[in-house]
């Protein structure tokens, strides 16, 4: 490396134009007066002992002053590069505190090409939901994603699978990879949804047949997720015929997806289990701030197993009887319940007596 590329080097630790001449001066030398130096650097005697200054509290040079004349001497490389690295080292944890502040998102929209890089995408979605899967599936591609829909109900991920375009699914072959199966006879995109955050929706043709010419679309935009998944409840599900849905889990049971609370409700008060909730919300008019709500369940309103009750597609209502009286509860963004619930705790309620008892 010459003088030129070494002082570009030393550039980007700060240094200026006239500290790098004194400071290869002083390596050439390795001892020098500041009158040496001086007359070498072309600058005058008082900038060296300046100058000299700055690289000291740097780590380039050691100063001595206490003998007559002043000397400068300039500090052993490794001496030089080990202080530099300290200081670098010294800045990781602010730079990557900054860093994952300011860290760029994940494409919002990205356009897939490739049949197979569909299928995979969907695994890998699928493999990474915490709580929430929707998937409309041709029934003939099933199997290249049950593994992951296994996995997800195993996690205890709320999963909502459409099978499309098959005139029969067996139910031995939807076991344990969905909490709720339907199936349609006739051909549907390729929709899916994890955690309401991320999903990919795809033509029917990409999937069904290689070198179709079409493009899938996923995305990460939780704006868009709801979207997506309000057209799969609202457009597809109640057309598809139910062919599978879960046991319900033993209880208590936590929920922070509302929509995984309300199908475990839905489910227990078949089995005439008697239940108890405690809710953690927010009133959705009149007090603001956080509520919290203990009673029993004494009805729910929903489209995600059949039957359905509600009165428009993408209802999901619990409703309670505590102590003020009933009180309806929905799930984030919820309007026409009094309460928007954050999370929900199903228990076992003891049974009460009626008055005819």
């Amino acid at each position: 490396m010459d003088d030129a590329a070494l002082g570009n080097v030393l550039q980007q630790f700060g240094l200026s134009d006239k500290e790098i001449d004194t400071y290869l001066t002083l390596l050439e030398h390795g001892e020098a007066k500041a009158s040496t130096v001086a007359d070498a650097a072309g600058v005058s005697k008082r900038y060296v002992y300046s100058i000299s200054e700055k690289l000291e509290d740097r780590g380039f040079v050691s100063v001595n002053d206490h003998v007559v004349p002043t000397t400068i001497r300039a500090n052993p490389p490794d001496e030089v590069i080990e202080s530099l690295t300290k200081n670098i080292e010294t800045m990781r944890p602010a730079l990557e505190a900054r860093y994952s502040q300011a860290a760029p998102q994940t494409e919002r929209f990205e356009v897939i090409k490739s049949r197979v890089t569909v299928l995979k995408r969907i695994r890998s979605l699928i493999d990474d939901a915490d709580e929430e899967v929707t998937l409309s599936i041709p029934a003939a591609n099933l199997d290249e994603v049950a593994d992951s829909l296994r996995g997800a109900v195993e996690r205890g991920v709320l999963v909502l699978l459409v099978v499309a375009d098959t005139d029969s699914t067996p139910q031995t072959r939807l076991e344990g990879v969905a909490s709720v199966a339907r199936a349609w006879t006739e051909p549907m995109p390729t929709m899916l949804t994890a955690d309401q955050r991320v999903g990919l929706v795809a033509p029917t043709e990409m999937i069904t047949r290689t070198n179709s010419g079409v493009r899938a679309i996923a995305f990460t935009e939780p704006r868009l997720g709801p979207v997506i998944v309000g057209s799969f409840l609202g457009n597809y599900w109640p057309m598809a015929q139910q062919v599978y849905v879960t046991e319900p889990v033993s209880l208590p049971a936590t929920y922070t997806n509302f929509r995984q609370a309300v199908l475990q409700t839905t489910l227990h008060l078949r089995a005439n289990t008697p239940l108890r909730a405690r809710i953690r919300g927010r009133r959705t008019r009149g007090r603001n701030g956080s509520d919290e709500l203990v009673g029993h369940v004494v009805d729910v309103r929903q489209g995600l197993a059949a039957p359905s009750n509600n009165s428009f597609p993408v209802e999901n209502t619990l409703v309670v009887e505590t102590a003020d009286g009933l009180v309806t509860v929905g799930g984030g963004g919820a309007f026409v319940e009094d309460v928007e619930a954050e999370s929900v705790t199903l228990e076992l309620a003891e049974i009460r007596e009626t008055d005819d008892s």
